[in-house]
Protein backbone atom coordinates (compact mmCIF):
# COMPACT_ATOMS: atom_id res chain seq x y z
CA UNK A 1 0.00 0.00 0.00
CA UNK A 2 1.23 3.32 -0.93
CA UNK A 3 2.55 6.32 1.94
CA UNK A 4 -0.16 9.18 1.24
CA UNK A 5 1.31 12.32 1.47
CA UNK A 6 -0.20 15.47 2.54
CA UNK A 7 1.90 18.67 1.06
CA UNK A 8 2.34 21.65 3.76
CA UNK A 9 2.98 24.89 1.90
CA UNK A 10 3.54 26.15 -1.63
CA UNK A 11 6.78 28.13 -1.70
CA UNK A 12 9.57 27.45 -4.83
CA UNK A 13 10.58 24.50 -3.27
CA UNK A 14 7.74 22.23 -3.18
CA UNK A 15 6.74 22.30 -6.74
CA UNK A 16 10.97 20.56 -7.39
CA UNK A 17 9.83 18.15 -4.32
CA UNK A 18 6.31 17.75 -5.59
CA UNK A 19 7.56 15.66 -8.55
CA UNK A 20 10.19 13.43 -6.54
CA UNK A 21 7.42 12.37 -4.34
CA UNK A 22 5.01 11.24 -7.54
CA UNK A 23 7.69 9.29 -9.05
CA UNK A 24 8.95 7.51 -5.41
CA UNK A 25 7.80 3.70 -5.75
CA UNK A 26 5.64 3.35 -2.64
CA UNK A 27 4.44 6.73 -2.41
CA UNK A 28 1.23 8.98 -3.51
CA UNK A 29 0.50 12.74 -3.38
CA UNK A 30 -2.73 13.26 -2.10
CA UNK A 31 -3.56 16.44 -0.71
CA UNK A 32 -1.81 20.20 -0.41
CA UNK A 33 -2.52 22.88 1.60
CA UNK A 34 -2.26 26.56 1.26
CA UNK A 35 -3.20 29.29 3.81
CA UNK A 36 -4.52 30.65 0.41
CA UNK A 37 -7.54 28.37 -1.49
CA UNK A 38 -6.85 29.49 -4.94
CA UNK A 39 -3.23 28.85 -4.21
CA UNK A 40 -3.82 25.39 -2.98
CA UNK A 41 -6.06 24.84 -6.08
CA UNK A 42 -3.76 26.21 -9.06
CA UNK A 43 -1.04 23.90 -7.64
CA UNK A 44 -3.42 20.90 -7.11
CA UNK A 45 -4.57 21.42 -10.63
CA UNK A 46 -0.60 21.93 -11.69
CA UNK A 47 0.94 18.69 -10.28
CA UNK A 48 -2.36 16.35 -11.13
CA UNK A 49 -2.92 16.16 -6.78
CA UNK A 50 -6.64 15.31 -6.01
CA UNK A 51 -6.85 17.32 -3.17
CA UNK A 52 -6.53 21.36 -2.64
CA UNK A 53 -6.88 22.21 0.94
CA UNK A 54 -7.44 25.16 2.43
CA UNK A 55 -5.58 25.46 6.11
CA UNK A 56 -2.99 23.02 7.40
CA UNK A 57 -5.02 21.90 10.18
CA UNK A 58 -7.16 20.41 7.91
CA UNK A 59 -5.16 18.66 5.67
CA UNK A 60 -3.34 17.01 9.25
CA UNK A 61 -7.55 16.00 10.31
CA UNK A 62 -7.47 13.96 6.58
CA UNK A 63 -7.51 10.34 6.41
CA UNK A 64 -6.14 9.97 3.48
CA UNK A 65 -2.94 11.41 4.26
CA UNK A 66 -0.03 9.15 6.22
CA UNK A 67 2.83 11.81 5.73
CA UNK A 68 3.42 15.55 5.26
CA UNK A 69 6.02 17.49 4.03
CA UNK A 70 6.23 20.62 5.16
CA UNK A 71 8.10 23.66 3.06
CA UNK A 72 6.74 26.44 5.00
CA UNK A 73 9.40 29.10 6.66
CA UNK A 74 12.01 27.66 9.22
CA UNK A 75 10.05 30.39 11.76
CA UNK A 76 7.10 27.88 11.69
CA UNK A 77 8.51 23.91 11.00
CA UNK A 78 8.44 23.46 14.97
CA UNK A 79 5.47 24.05 15.14
CA UNK A 80 3.60 22.11 12.14
CA UNK A 81 6.01 19.61 12.72
CA UNK A 82 4.58 18.78 16.46
CA UNK A 83 1.13 19.37 15.13
CA UNK A 84 1.94 16.65 12.44
CA UNK A 85 3.39 14.06 14.82
CA UNK A 86 0.15 14.77 16.90
CA UNK A 87 -1.79 13.31 14.24
CA UNK A 88 0.20 10.42 13.88
CA UNK A 89 1.57 11.63 10.11
CA UNK A 90 5.43 11.09 9.77
CA UNK A 91 7.25 14.29 8.58
CA UNK A 92 9.45 15.29 6.35
CA UNK A 93 10.69 18.91 6.83
CA UNK A 94 12.55 21.20 4.98
CA UNK A 95 15.81 22.23 6.30
CA UNK A 96 16.89 24.50 8.34
CA UNK A 97 15.09 22.21 10.81
CA UNK A 98 14.36 25.04 12.99
CA UNK A 99 15.52 28.17 14.21
CA UNK A 100 17.42 26.52 17.40
CA UNK A 101 18.30 23.31 18.88
CA UNK A 102 15.86 23.44 21.66
CA UNK A 103 13.05 23.85 18.76
CA UNK A 104 14.56 20.57 17.44
CA UNK A 105 15.07 18.99 20.75
CA UNK A 106 11.25 19.54 20.87
CA UNK A 107 10.31 18.23 17.56
CA UNK A 108 12.63 15.18 17.79
CA UNK A 109 10.97 14.10 21.59
CA UNK A 110 7.21 14.76 19.90
CA UNK A 111 7.96 12.62 17.10
CA UNK A 112 9.47 9.84 19.79
CA UNK A 113 6.59 10.47 21.43
CA UNK A 114 3.64 9.98 18.93
CA UNK A 115 5.76 7.14 17.49
CA UNK A 116 6.07 8.70 13.88
CA UNK A 117 9.18 9.25 11.52
CA UNK A 118 10.94 12.16 10.67
CA UNK A 119 13.73 13.32 8.33
CA UNK A 120 14.97 16.55 7.53
CA UNK A 121 15.15 17.45 4.00
CA UNK A 122 18.66 17.05 3.97
CA UNK A 123 18.92 14.82 0.66
CA UNK A 124 22.34 14.95 -0.07
CA UNK A 125 22.71 12.62 3.20
CA UNK A 126 20.90 10.17 1.35
CA UNK A 127 22.63 10.13 -1.87
CA UNK A 128 24.78 6.60 -3.29
CA UNK A 129 27.59 9.68 -3.37
CA UNK A 130 27.45 10.42 0.17
CA UNK A 131 27.25 6.32 1.36
CA UNK A 132 30.41 5.84 -0.63
CA UNK A 133 31.71 8.88 1.44
CA UNK A 134 30.72 7.23 4.49
CA UNK A 135 32.41 4.06 3.39
CA UNK A 136 36.08 6.13 2.42
CA UNK A 137 36.02 7.68 5.90
CA UNK A 138 35.13 4.10 7.64
CA UNK A 139 38.00 2.32 6.00
CA UNK A 140 40.32 5.13 6.39
CA UNK A 141 40.81 5.59 3.03
CA UNK A 142 41.89 8.89 3.39
CA UNK A 143 44.56 8.38 6.24
CA UNK A 144 44.07 10.44 9.21
CA UNK A 145 41.46 13.47 8.49
CA UNK A 146 43.19 16.48 8.87
CA UNK A 147 41.31 19.40 7.60
CA UNK A 148 37.31 19.71 6.55
CA UNK A 149 36.53 22.89 3.72
CA UNK A 150 33.13 23.39 2.82
CA UNK A 151 31.90 26.54 0.52
CA UNK A 152 27.56 26.74 -0.45
CA UNK A 153 26.81 29.97 -1.79
CA UNK A 154 24.43 31.13 -4.69
CA UNK A 155 24.19 34.93 -5.64
CA UNK A 156 21.44 36.85 -4.73
CA UNK A 157 18.72 33.83 -5.16
CA UNK A 158 15.65 35.84 -3.83
CA UNK A 159 11.93 36.46 -4.85
CA UNK A 160 9.83 38.92 -3.78
CA UNK A 161 8.79 38.44 -0.35
CA UNK A 162 11.41 35.78 0.48
CA UNK A 163 11.83 34.21 3.74
CA UNK A 164 15.17 34.27 3.64
CA UNK A 165 15.24 38.11 4.06
CA UNK A 166 13.13 38.07 7.33
CA UNK A 167 15.25 37.46 10.62
CA UNK A 168 11.57 36.53 12.77
CA UNK A 169 11.06 33.73 9.55
CA UNK A 170 14.63 32.11 10.04
CA UNK A 171 15.95 34.52 7.30
CA UNK A 172 19.67 34.47 6.37
CA UNK A 173 22.73 32.63 4.92
CA UNK A 174 23.69 31.07 8.28
CA UNK A 175 20.13 29.05 8.78
CA UNK A 176 20.01 28.52 5.01
CA UNK A 177 23.46 27.84 3.78
CA UNK A 178 24.71 26.79 6.92
CA UNK A 179 23.18 24.40 6.97
CA UNK A 180 24.70 22.39 3.98
CA UNK A 181 27.71 23.04 5.51
CA UNK A 182 27.70 22.80 9.27
CA UNK A 183 26.36 19.61 7.93
CA UNK A 184 28.96 18.16 5.74
CA UNK A 185 31.48 19.08 8.40
CA UNK A 186 29.34 17.18 10.88
CA UNK A 187 29.01 14.23 8.67
CA UNK A 188 32.60 13.87 7.71
CA UNK A 189 34.31 14.49 11.49
CA UNK A 190 30.98 12.23 12.59
CA UNK A 191 31.86 14.54 16.03
CA UNK A 192 30.53 18.10 17.43
CA UNK A 193 33.75 20.44 17.28
CA UNK A 194 35.05 21.83 20.81
CA UNK A 195 34.95 25.38 19.50
CA UNK A 196 33.62 28.16 16.64
CA UNK A 197 34.63 31.18 15.57
CA UNK A 198 32.68 33.18 13.16
CA UNK A 199 31.91 36.19 11.97
CA UNK A 200 29.30 37.41 9.38
CA UNK A 201 28.49 40.27 6.60
CA UNK A 202 24.91 41.67 7.34
CA UNK A 203 22.43 43.27 5.11
CA UNK A 204 19.53 45.09 7.31
CA UNK A 205 19.27 42.56 9.85
CA UNK A 206 20.00 38.90 8.18
CA UNK A 207 23.64 37.84 7.35
CA UNK A 208 24.50 37.93 3.96
CA UNK A 209 28.11 36.34 4.02
CA UNK A 210 29.36 33.96 6.99
CA UNK A 211 32.87 32.20 8.03
CA UNK A 212 33.80 30.26 10.57
CA UNK A 213 36.60 28.35 11.74
CA UNK A 214 35.97 25.45 13.91
CA UNK A 215 37.93 23.27 15.86
CA UNK A 216 38.07 19.34 16.91
CA UNK A 217 39.45 17.97 19.72
CA UNK A 218 40.65 15.03 18.09
CA UNK A 219 42.87 18.05 15.91
CA UNK A 220 40.62 18.23 13.18
CA UNK A 221 40.06 21.99 11.64
CA UNK A 222 37.02 22.97 9.61
CA UNK A 223 35.96 26.02 7.81
CA UNK A 224 32.73 27.51 6.25
CA UNK A 225 31.87 29.78 3.92
CA UNK A 226 28.43 30.30 3.05
CA UNK A 227 26.83 33.40 1.49
CA UNK A 228 24.45 35.31 -0.70
CA UNK A 229 27.02 37.60 -2.59
CA UNK A 230 29.20 35.08 -4.26
CA UNK A 231 28.20 32.74 -7.44
CA UNK A 232 27.48 29.79 -7.24
CA UNK A 233 29.17 26.87 -4.77
CA UNK A 234 29.05 23.82 -3.22
CA UNK A 235 31.80 22.52 -2.51
CA UNK A 236 33.44 20.44 -0.30
CA UNK A 237 37.40 19.05 0.70
CA UNK A 238 37.91 16.43 3.21
CA UNK A 239 41.67 16.21 3.20
CA UNK A 240 43.30 13.46 4.85
CA UNK A 241 47.09 12.30 5.16
CA UNK A 242 46.80 10.23 2.27
CA UNK A 243 44.40 11.62 0.33
CA UNK A 244 41.63 14.30 -0.13
CA UNK A 245 38.35 13.62 -0.91
CA UNK A 246 36.73 16.78 -3.37
CA UNK A 247 32.93 17.12 -4.61
CA UNK A 248 31.91 20.62 -5.99
CA UNK A 249 28.05 19.58 -5.86
CA UNK A 250 27.84 17.89 -2.76
CA UNK A 251 24.48 19.50 -1.82
CA UNK A 252 22.72 18.60 -5.39
CA UNK A 253 24.16 17.55 -8.29
CA UNK A 254 25.12 19.98 -11.06
CA UNK A 255 21.79 19.67 -13.31
CA UNK A 256 22.35 17.50 -16.26
CA UNK A 257 25.40 16.28 -14.96
CA UNK A 258 26.19 12.68 -12.93
CA UNK A 259 27.08 13.37 -9.33
CA UNK A 260 30.99 12.97 -9.59
CA UNK A 261 33.96 13.60 -6.76
CA UNK A 262 37.71 13.01 -6.75
CA UNK A 263 40.04 11.50 -4.51
CA UNK A 264 43.65 13.28 -5.02
CA UNK A 265 46.35 11.33 -3.85
CA UNK A 266 49.46 12.22 -2.02
CA UNK A 267 51.36 10.83 -5.04
CA UNK A 268 49.19 13.60 -7.28
CA UNK A 269 47.34 10.97 -9.05
CA UNK A 270 43.27 11.65 -9.42
CA UNK A 271 40.67 9.05 -9.03
CA UNK A 272 37.37 10.23 -10.90
CA UNK A 273 34.21 8.74 -8.65
CA UNK A 274 30.77 8.59 -10.27
CA UNK A 275 27.59 7.86 -9.32
CA UNK A 276 23.84 7.28 -10.42
CA UNK A 277 20.45 7.77 -8.57
CA UNK A 278 18.23 10.44 -6.96
CA UNK A 279 18.91 11.57 -3.45
CA UNK A 280 15.63 12.51 -3.18
CA UNK A 281 13.77 9.87 -4.00
CA UNK A 282 16.20 7.85 -1.79
CA UNK A 283 15.55 10.26 1.31
CA UNK A 284 11.72 9.95 0.86
CA UNK A 285 12.13 5.95 0.38
CA UNK A 286 14.24 5.90 3.84
CA UNK A 287 11.24 7.70 5.14
CA UNK A 288 8.72 5.10 4.48
CA UNK A 289 10.89 2.26 5.27
CA UNK A 290 11.59 0.81 8.15
CA UNK A 291 14.99 1.21 8.29
CA UNK A 292 16.18 3.26 11.92
CA UNK A 293 16.70 6.82 11.42
CA UNK A 294 18.50 7.55 14.59
CA UNK A 295 21.98 8.74 12.65
CA UNK A 296 19.98 11.19 10.74
CA UNK A 297 18.30 12.43 13.73
CA UNK A 298 21.48 13.06 15.43
CA UNK A 299 22.98 14.35 12.20
CA UNK A 300 20.52 17.32 12.44
CA UNK A 301 20.36 17.66 16.37
CA UNK A 302 24.03 18.08 15.88
CA UNK A 303 24.07 20.66 12.82
CA UNK A 304 21.63 23.04 14.75
CA UNK A 305 24.15 23.33 17.57
CA UNK A 306 26.81 24.36 15.07
CA UNK A 307 24.58 26.88 13.74
CA UNK A 308 23.57 27.76 17.19
CA UNK A 309 26.96 28.26 18.68
CA UNK A 310 27.99 30.37 14.90
CA UNK A 311 25.43 33.32 15.71
CA UNK A 312 26.56 33.24 18.98
CA UNK A 313 30.37 34.03 18.14
CA UNK A 314 29.08 36.22 15.33
CA UNK A 315 26.61 37.78 18.30
CA UNK A 316 29.41 37.86 21.11
CA UNK A 317 32.16 38.50 18.44
CA UNK A 318 34.34 35.76 19.76
CA UNK A 319 35.24 31.91 20.38
CA UNK A 320 32.17 30.32 21.68
CA UNK A 321 33.00 26.21 23.30
CA UNK A 322 30.33 23.43 22.43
Amino acid sequence: MNTRFGIIGTGRITRRLVADLQSTEGVAVTAIASRDANRATWFAQQYGIAAAVTGYDELLRRDDVDAVYISLPPSMHTQWTINAAAQKKHVLCEKPLALCVDDVLRLDQACRDYGVRWLDATAWLHHARTQHFRQLLDNERLGTIGHISTGVSFYRPFLSDDHRLSPALGGGCLLDLGWYCAGMIRFAAGRLPSTVLAQAQTEGDIPIRVNALLNFENGITATISCGYDTATRKWCEIAGSAASLVCDDFTRPWVDKPAGAWIHEASGDVERLGFDGSQERAMIARLISDEPLDVYWQQAIDTQRMLDAMAESIRCQTTVQL
